[in-house]
């Protein structure tokens, strides 16, 4: 059994949607806990350097735009390979494409506008939790 942490965030579509709970209960029916979580407004410098990554990717601006639109939560999800469990709970980035009963399927409305973000390897978790939580922040739960 490994149990690692990964991250998650519940993007401002969501969020204004009201769909927090829905996306944390499928999270929660899927395996995973929630070991840190709270609502923040990103500023552009935050949404830029969080997703430096894609800075010379065609969409990037468009996303720092939507990210900076209204608040979002920003979660520490904890579970067995968490990473992937989040990834499979999410569904595709495209909604149109996602399984029936994926976060994505469910509450997000376009590719853009998909309603998550969830780390892609156990790497970039790490510095993606480190980004927005300190170590103090992280709930330790009993299992």
């Amino acid at each position: 059994m490994s149990i690692e942490r990964t991250f998650s965030i519940i993007k401002p579509d969501a969020v204004k949607k009201n769909a927090i709970g829905g996306v944390v209960a499928r999270l929660e029916e899927g395996g995973l806990r929630v070991v840190a979580s709270r609502m923040v407004r990103l500023t552009e410098q935050q949404a830029r350097a969080f997703y430096a990554v894609h800075k010379d990717r065609p969409f990037y601006g468009d996303l720092v735009k939507l990210m900076t639109e209204g608040p979002v939560v920003v979660q520490v999800l904890e579970g067995e390979n968490a990473v992937l469990k989040n990834r499979e709970i999410m569904g595709a980035t495209n909604p149109e494409k996602a399984d029936g009963g994926t976060i994505r399927k469910l509450f997000g409305t376009n590719i853009e506008r998909n309603a998550v973000h969830g780390s892609d390897a156990p790497e970039t978790a790490a510095q993606e939790i480190a980004f927005f939580f300190s170590g103090s922040e992280l709930a330790t739960l009993q299992r």
